[in-house]
């Protein structure tokens, strides 16, 4: 059986292999036990765990704020980690690497729906340039080992993500965490809710859930140097998003569009077809509603102890 260490544990996507269903021994490993920025820190974590593969999620990460906000720390800190760990699982001996990627490392200018071969064929968007860019390069050093030593390090990119243990941050966290707390809030405080942008803005969103059964679902399907799409492909409004939230969380009061705030790309839609030609199946992706749903039930039950929240 093999042992799989999967960085950013205490995260969003990394805190559902706690619960999941699988035959592997699983390592869970946060922040709080290894800083993966320091290589002799890192080289600690996988002496210590032996694994024979590793799900490297961890990353910093935010929203369009964060990412104009803390640009060099976003492509530093990122960079360090990515750096660290895919040296080092090739000078362990790790006998394969599933990093994650994002749908922000497509150019600004690529072909809609985005397929896996545009990622290198221009600049990413300005608003997340510097993140965007060092999910490039663990991309291009995944392969650069693979091409040199014939390391089994693979790429999956995610579109929007969202579930429970989010970042709640309502400054630096993604959209849909940002706005269900901003609806529970406003209820409790019978208050309207102010919203970034129009609303117009087009996203695809994955359940956390579906990302990591998919994730082991690549460790037995997929060995190819190129990335992989692996996000449900069905395009939301921002505005759509927030009207579906408000029904669940039974929020009564008035909806305000900020249009001073910045709202990112319009749209970024993504083609799947590569994943689903592997035998990955639609119809396994969680239904939208259902999945907010369950994600807000999870908020409400450990409010206000969620993380992003001071």
């Amino acid at each position: 059986m093999p042992k799989i260490l999967v960085t950013g544990g205490t995260g969003l996507v990394g805190s559902i292999f706690k619960n999941i269903n699988t035959t592997h021994e699983l390592v869970l490993v946060g922040s709080s036990e290894q800083d993966l920025r320091d290589y002799p820190s890192t080289r600690t974590l996988i002496t210590k765990h032996r694994p024979d593969i590793i799900i490297h999620l961890a990353a910093k990460v935010g929203g369009v704020k964060g990412n104009s906000d803390c640009v060099a720390d976003f492509y530093g800190d990122n960079t360090r980690m990515n750096t660290n760990i895919l040296l080092l699982a090739h000078s362990l001996g790790v006998k394969k690497v599933l990093s994650l990627l994002s749908t922000c490392v497509y150019p600004d200018s690529a072909t809609y729906p985005l397929t896996e071969d545009q990622i290198h064929n221009g600049p990413p968007h300005p608003s997340s340039y510097g993140y965007a860019h060092a999910k490039r390069m663990l991309d291009v050093h995944s392969r650069a080992l693979r091409q040199q030593y014939g390391c089994n390090f693979i790429t999956a990119v995610p579109n929007n993500l969202f579930g429970p243990n989010d970042n709640y941050d309502l400054e630096y966290s993604h959209v849909i965490p940002a706005i269900m707390r901003k609806f529970h809030e406003a209820k409790l405080k019978n208050e309207n809710v102010i919203l970034w942008g129009d609303g117009s803005s087009l996203r695809e969103f994955t359940y956390s859930k579906d990302l990591a059964e998919i994730l082991l679902f690549l460790l037995e399907h997929y060995d190819e140097p190129e990335p992989i799409n692996v996000g449900n492909t069905q395009e939301y409004s921002i505005k759509e998003i927030a009207e579906i939230i408000a029904e669940i969380v039974d929020f009564n009061g008035e909806i305000v569009w900020d249009t001073s705030k910045p709202m990112g790309q319009h749209r970024k839609p993504s083609n799947n077809s590569k994943l689903i030609e592997l035998g990955w199946r639609r119809e396994n992706y969680t239904d939208l509603r259902k999945a907010l749903t369950e994600t807000y039930k999870w908020v409400r039950l450990n409010y206000p102890n969620l993380r992003g929240i001071t």
